[in-house]
């Protein structure tokens, strides 16, 4: 089911969405020219703006509507749940699988909670593409390269809902209900939300804001970022509206 979400997603996200959109036009220029014609530049000038900065960077930034955590905010909270990012596989510097670059900005930011509030840690995330997963990834690097000891490690979720309801578990026998929760602050809400239906108290500590800067001239131009940003973007607001519309 995983991999059948992921394939589906990919065919609906840039960039596969709108070159297969621009295919089906160019197959059906023979029969149906018009048709065939509006899809074809439909899809080639969808691609070109979800390439564009200065289209995707706003609409990163209407998910980015978590405001950075107040430190008075963390009084009274129990422990600090980091959410997986992806894995770096097969790392040849680091012998094996380690933690992707999205896990890496979480778990540093947690490491600096950690050390601010004392409060104990519990890393999530599971192997849903196979090999070392995710949890164990972040509890090796927080503890090697981090110096911070992880308390707890759920390693057998595959989405953020099975990340929240997992944690809870564990999180339930140690009298645990109120988290700092770290995630990225464009995946924020969607975590929240899942965490609270898991029955947690959730305070949002969202790190890796992508859409601080301005925007510049080249912004107005496709670029590899710009296509990055809408992809994520993208696929934030389908999760959202799957997580909505969908029994927990």
């Amino acid at each position: 089911m995983f991999l059948l979400k992921k394939l589906l997603a990919t065919l609906v996200l840039p960039p596969a969405g709108p070159l297969l959109l621009a295919v089906l036009g160019l197959l059906l220029l023979r029969r149906w020219p018009r048709f065939g014609k509006a899809l074809a530049w439909s899809g080639l000038v969808l691609l070109w703006l979800l390439a564009t900065p200065a289209v995707t960077k706003p609409m990163l930034a209407a998910l980015e509507d978590v405001p950075a955590l107040d430190p008075a905010r963390t009084k009274g909270a129990q422990a600090i749940v980091v959410l997986g990012g992806g894995s770096y596989w097969a790392a040849p510097e680091y012998g094996g699988d380690t933690v992707s670059r999205w896990s890496l900005e979480r778990i540093r930011y947690a490491a600096r909670l950690h050390r601010d509030t004392g409060l104990p840690l519990l890393v999530t995330g599971g192997a849903p593409l196979g090999g070392v997963p995710e949890g164990r990834s972040m509890r090796d690097a927080l503890e090697r390269d981090f110096g911070v000891k992880v308390r707890w490690v759920e390693d057998g979720s595959f989405n953020t809902r099975e990340n929240a309801r997992y944690s809870a578990r564990l999180l339930e026998q140690a009298g645990v209900k109120r988290v700092l929760l770290v995630t990225h602050a464009w995946h924020m809400q969607r975590a929240q939300e899942a965490f609270a239906a898991a029955g947690l108290d959730v305070v949002a500590a969202p790190t890796g804001y992508e859409t601080t800067g301005p925007l510049t001239a080249l912004d107005y131009l496709p670029r590899p970022g710009g296509l990055w940003a809408g992809h994520i973007a993208l696929n934030e607001w389908l999760g959202r509206l799957v997580q909505r519309f969908t029994p927990p």
